[in-house]
């Protein structure tokens, strides 16, 4: 079963961004596959410039649309592999066999939170239990 865990900024004023490039840097260290999902073309490529600076001292390797890259940033959702998906979407997603984890990062501004109620209540319709980690 899919494992969903939010990450609930609530004094930080990190970015939903820099949070991703943070948690996939952790995560890449075991061996999985890292799938960004965002449908706006401009923010797929801002999220493809931060992975290019975020840590001089490690690179994260990536590209959009990259299938073979450590994380893929992209608006299609993957149909093979098993995958650990960061929703950069405002909706939330419906489980499916090639996710192993669904990550909602949730920035410490009120619009980012009503959205991130939104769909913590959706994902529980579903029948999932989310994890909230408060940052």
């Amino acid at each position: 079963m899919t494992e969903i865990s939010f990450y609930l900024f609530e004094k930080s004023p990190e970015r939903q961004a820099e949070s991703a490039c943070r948690l996939s840097r952790k995560i890449l260290k075991q061996p999985k596959k890292i799938y960004w999902l965002c449908d706006d073309p401009s923010q797929q490529k801002q999220l493809d410039e931060l992975l290019w600076q975020f840590d001089a001292n490690s690179f994260i390797p990536h590209g959009i649309d990259d299938l073979q890259a450590s994380v893929c940033i992209s608006a299609h959702l993957p149909k093979t592999g098993q995958w650990i998906i960061v929703n950069f979407t405002a909706e939330a997603l419906q489980p499916q066999d090639t996710f192993e984890h669904i990550i909602e990062i949730v920035e410490n501004q009120e619009s980012t939170k009503i959205i991130g109620r939104e769909k913590f209540k959706q994902y529980k319709k579903l029948g999932f239990s989310p994890r909230t980690f408060k940052l």
